[in-house]
């Protein structure tokens, strides 16, 4: 009988509290739910360059569901975006994420020739870009003006361009060289323009310099006189499509030259026969024997079947990049986000120990590849 006092005073006691709880004197709020915040893919999924830009979507979803589609105190949520190698397309695009989806954080785009519009749209608004792959300078610098809300994850142009042609002097033994171009596409033409002056500086003579259109398909016509002036190096600047089809015609034409270019080239789509024996400067070769690389290319390889480009793995690292700024800023304004990914110092990325100088590029190494065999084949290193 005692046993059952105590258990009624018990029961009046609980009573009286939920009755006090009830009359919102003690109850506990729930557990906020966490704040969200936008990031925007932009990256060309359909047009000329579409491996590319399903590279880029793949990585870039990798390193989201890694992260839990979390970051910080923050949930994800991504837009993604074709701008189909299209200039005008890209800034339309970029356009939409930024005052339609209001993402703080934009990954991309790939090609230089959008990039540098994106840019242009990203810093007025104060938005914060990140390109995995667009190498020409004025993605982040304007007229000597620093953009300071864009960065990049690759190396740039001047010393890709300058590294292709110390490997052509200095490791090929070559004296002469000859280029084609698409005098319409920033990459191209800025690639162009940092070998030559690195190649004649060197002591190396540029026997032609030829120009193209986007659109063009044949060229017979060029390909026949640089036949006759005999380079020791064909220069060809372009992504693999564009490569692939003056490759083979040069062939074709009997021209001997030893193919030189840049990491446009990097596609399963490149014309391996055709490209036999060229070489290639990249952002990082799979064969690298850093444990960081094989991790990736192991867990890239069993998602999706095949093993990852330096698009796959520079925008890998781009996203990851993004993603430790905004957690190290603990704030989704892209002010805030742009501060953290300046003082971003040793990040080891995949691509090698990433940190940024003054205009917002990374300060790493370039690999040299050759097309050998049907496939890719790690040659060296260069340092900066």
């Amino acid at each position: 009988m005692r046993v059952s006092k105590w258990v009624a005073l018990l029961t009046v006691i609980l009573f009286s509290l939920s009755i006090i709880a009830g009359c919102g004197g003690g109850q506990a709020p729930p557990p906020a739910a966490a704040e969200e915040i936008k990031i925007g893919l932009i990256a060309p999924l359909t047009g000329d360059v579409k491996t590319f830009g399903e590279s880029v979507k793949n990585a870039f979803e990798l390193a989201i569901e890694e992260s839990g589609n979390k970051v910080g105190d923050f949930n994800i949520k991504y837009v993604i975006a074709d701008d189909r190698n299209v200039a005008t397309e890209a800034v339309n695009v970029a356009d939409k994420l930024i005052t339609q989806d209001k993402v703080s954080a934009i990954v991309g785009s790939v090609t230089s020739s959008c990039t540098i519009p994106i840019s242009e749209v990203a810093q007025a608004a104060g938005v914060v870009v990140i390109s995995p792959t667009a190498t020409n300078p004025k993605v982040t610098v304007d007229a000597g003006n620093r953009k300071d809300f864009i960065f990049r994850a690759c190396f740039i142009d001047p010393f890709q361009g300058t590294v292709a042609a110390r490997f052509a002097l200095d490791e090929l033994g070559a004296k002469t060289a000859a280029v084609l171009f698409d005098q319409g596409n920033d990459y191209t033409i800025g690639l162009k323009d940092f070998f030559k002056e690195a190649f004649v500086a060197g002591g190396g003579t540029m026997l032609a310099e030829e120009a193209y259109a986007k659109t063009d398909t044949d060229f017979s016509a060029v390909l026949t006189r640089i036949a006759q002036l005999k380079p020791d190096i064909l220069f060809l600047p372009d992504y693999y499509q564009k490569a692939s089809l003056i490759g083979k015609q040069a062939r074709d034409k009997g021209i001997t030259a030893v193919f030189l270019g840049g990491d446009g080239w990097d596609s399963p789509d490149l014309d391996f026969a055709a490209m036999e024996g060229g070489y290639f400067t990249n952002h990082y070769s799979p064969e690298d024997p850093r444990p960081v690389v094989a991790e990736w290319v192991a867990k890239y390889t069993a998602k999706y079947g095949q093993t990852p480009d330096a698009l796959a793995t520079l925008a890998y690292d781009a996203t990851n990049l993004l993603l430790a700024a905004i957690e190290k800023a603990g704030s989704k304004d892209p002010a805030a986000i742009r501060d953290a990914m300046a003082a971003t110092d040793g990040f080891q990325a995949v691509s090698g120990s990433i940190s940024f100088d003054e205009n917002g590029n990374p300060i790493k190494s370039a690999a040299i590849l050759q097309v050998k065999d049907g496939a890719q084949k790690f040659v060296t290193i260069v340092d900066p």
